[in-house]
């Protein structure tokens, strides 16, 4: 299951402002925002993500010659890194200088190969295997120029209910792959007096398990990212979820066209305007 850094920089700083009640709403909100701020400009970070390359059976050389089956930015790797080779589930990875190694894909702890300014490692997405590479000289984080937010509105802090109904449900991504997620249920919330649902699934963080909510509004049509928002919620407390949406966040394909994002289901499309946390990214060239 597609993995976020956002994610885990969200739910941390979730449980920092309920932990330390001596903060005020405003500022756990605002520091939120400076924290997500730092870690999309961290050199391992989605605005470094500069190449997503399928892995075909047998050998797959890589480098930024344009020879190699993955061609990596000029001027940030050595022409000719390396080349890995996948047989089955089995992926191993020989550098130029013969030295070979087996590599392990592990969503968490993935091995990372460092080549210039460049790192790459294998993700696996249902029974396929990629390359994603990074560059922490990349051109999209020198020229980031932050996010924008819509004004703190603690209206939009609900204490919902979780109505349990544990079921997997298919969790569609932006490659057109469908993965079967567990769902705890329905988190329900009011609104202007009326009642409204989402449908979280689990999401596994360094920060412990989260409910990952993803969903739509009527701000995704010019005010937020066309595709959707994501938020994650500490699990639920005898039956109560403490859903913020003043945490919501760009997926990472509001950056690159080299993430996996997942979509959200159709029972996540919310009939209202949601006005709380991240806006479109004025940099997204779409």
């Amino acid at each position: 299951m597609f993995r976020l850094l956002m994610g885990i920089v969200a739910f941390a700083l979730v449980c920092l402002a309920m932990s330390n009640p001596s903060i005020s709403y405003e500022d756990s909100i605002r520091a939120w925002q400076q924290h997500r701020d730092t870690g999309l400009r961290a050199a391992d970070g989605w605005l470094t993500l500069v190449g997503l390359f399928w892995l075909k059976p047998g050998a797959n050389s890589i480098g930024s010659s344009d020879a190699n089956d993955f061609v990596l930015p000029k001027h940030s790797s050595p022409e000719h890194a390396g080349s890995l080779y996948l047989q089955s589930d089995k992926i191993a990875y020989t550098d130029s200088g013969g030295v070979k190694k087996n590599l392990s894909y592990d969503a968490q702890h993935p091995d990372l190969i460092q080549a210039g300014s460049v790192s790459f490692y294998v993700i696996r997405r249902g029974d396929r295997f990629a390359v994603r590479a990074k560059d922490s000289a990349s051109a999209t984080l020198k020229n980031f120029r932050g996010m924008q937010y819509f004004p703190i509105n603690p209206a939009l802090h609900f204490r919902a209910k979780l109505i349990p109904g544990v079921k997997k449900i298919p969790i569609l991504n932006v490659l057109g792959q469908t993965e079967m997620e567990e769902s705890p249920g329905w988190v329900e919330f009011n609104y202007h007096g009326k009642p409204y649902r989402l449908r979280p699934i689990y999401e596994d963080t360094s920060h412990g398990r989260t409910l990952y909510f993803l969903f739509k509004d009527e701000t995704n049509k010019t005010r937020t990212y066309q595709a959707g928002r994501m938020l994650n919620t500490p699990l639920p407390e005898n039956g109560v979820v403490d859903l913020d949406f003043n945490h919501s966040y760009n997926p990472p394909c509001v950056f690159t066209p080299y993430a996996t994002c997942p979509l959200p289901p159709a029972e996540n499309r919310l009939p209202v305007a949601i006005e709380a946390g991240e806006m479109r990214y004025v940099g997204h060239t779409e």
